[in-house]
């Protein structure tokens, strides 16, 4: 089996809900961070044997293989092919870990992995909308599962591991501080793309003008009496807040992954190993434990110990989720997301995975250290792993 390595890795900054992002199309804003991989290694696209991607809400600009359709609109060979895959929130993490197996089997050598979600005009729910074309959960489920919303499923972890509302506000808070700690250090430059985006006028047309989207636009000053001061979301009486839930964002990122030895012909060095991946199944109730299985295997398969991870990117879908992975795993919370995670800077759904490995990779190299871990949990009871190793 071939190695695996990720030669060069790019986000654009998060983008508000109906910020400086929103008035991109898909395709350009995920076309974008493909280009760019290019431009940084000076590799020619042709070599590359196949694109993968994340999205999660299949429907309107996002729809028709949105990863094949912003290739081709960033003028990227038509020879390259590309897919895109659901995995819910872990679909561009599983990007990555699928464009890492079809290079470990020998099947291409050169291959990008990437994920795109504009969610200020595809929002969550949006393939769903339409009663008229059928549910996606039937009778048949309900008779083997019960089904809970993501909000429900995360009050409901937050009671078996004993997360209270403080805990939850404890940690959105240091989600916060860490993100703007990180922008005030100047930690985020190597990782990022600057977009420029096109103005839209009061009809909702372009105006054949930009503006430039250079910086997160989601982190915030935030207290701990304004986040105790917020409604619950998930339950009248419920731990979670919008202040304490990962933000509704827009954003795109994309890795390029090659087989060593060929990074090696070519001359381009190897920013990290992919040293294993896994996507496991989880209670599909509880829904958003799934970091845990996924952590475990990793660790398990590679015999490492929690402590032998120097940094960990696990998706702040909402705190409680972070807090009970964390006592299930005696992780060393100052290791995990230590710049900010979905609390703070949002969480572009089928986007966030790549976005998070590429975070890894630059914060491997920042810090001189060896192993990180990226993991989220998923839609219907899944979590997405993938171990990396820098150099």
């Amino acid at each position: 089996m071939s190695e695996v390595v990720i030669v060069e890795a790019v986000r654009t900054p998060f983008g508000r809900r109906h910020g400086g992002l929103s008035t991109m199309h898909a395709i350009d804003l995920l076309g974008a961070v493909q280009q760019e991989l290019f431009r940084r290694t000076g590799l020619d696209p042709t070599l590359v044997g196949q694109v993968v991607g994340g999205c999660v809400q299949q429907v309107g600009m996002q729809a028709m293989n949105v990863t094949r359709n912003a290739w081709l609109a960033a003028g990227l060979p038509i020879e390259v092919a590309a897919t895109t895959v659901d995995s819910q929130c872990g679909s561009s993490q599983q990007a990555v870990n699928l464009a890492s197996s079809l290079i470990a089997a020998g099947v291409v050598d050169a291959a990008v992995a990437c994920g795109v979600e504009v969610m200020s005009r595809i929002p969550m729910g949006a393939g769903t909308s339409d009663a008229s074309l059928g549910k996606p959960i039937n009778k048949n489920y309900w008779a083997q599962h019960e089904y809970t919303s993501q909000f429900e499923a995360a009050e409901r972890i937050a009671e078996r591991w004993g997360v209270s509302r403080a805990d939850c506000d404890e940690f959105a808070k240091l989600s916060q501080d860490r993100a703007a700690g990180a922008w005030a250090g100047g930690r985020f430059g190597t990782q990022l793309l600057p977009i420029d985006a096109p103005d839209v006028g009061d009809d909702g047309k372009p105006t054949g003008t930009t503006h430039r989207v250079e910086a997160d636009e989601t982190f915030r000053e935030t207290t701990l009496s304004g986040l105790a001061a917020l409604t619950p979301t998930g339950r009248p009486d419920g731990v979670h807040t919008a202040g304490s839930s990962s933000q509704i964002a827009d954003g795109a990122g994309a890795v390029l992954l090659m087989a060593r030895s060929r990074a090696e012909a070519l001359g381009l060095p190897a920013r990290a190993t992919i040293v294993d991946t896994c996507l496991v199944g989880s209670d599909p109730t509880l829904m958003l434990t799934g970091p845990i299985g996924a952590t475990d295997q990793l660790l398990a398969h590679n015999k490492l110990a929690i402590g032998d991870i120097d940094v960990v990117e696990i998706n702040e879908a909402f705190a409680a989720v972070v807090l009970c992975w964390a006592r299930e795993t005696g992780a060393d919370m100052d290791r995990v997301n230590p710049n900010g995670g979905a609390i703070a800077l949002g969480h572009p759904l089928g986007g966030t995975g790549a976005i998070l490995v590429t975070k890894a990779v630059h914060e491997l190299e920042r810090t001189d250290t060896e192993h990180a871990l990226v993991t989220m949990c998923c839609g219907g009871g899944l979590g997405t792993g993938t171990l990396i190793r820098r150099g």
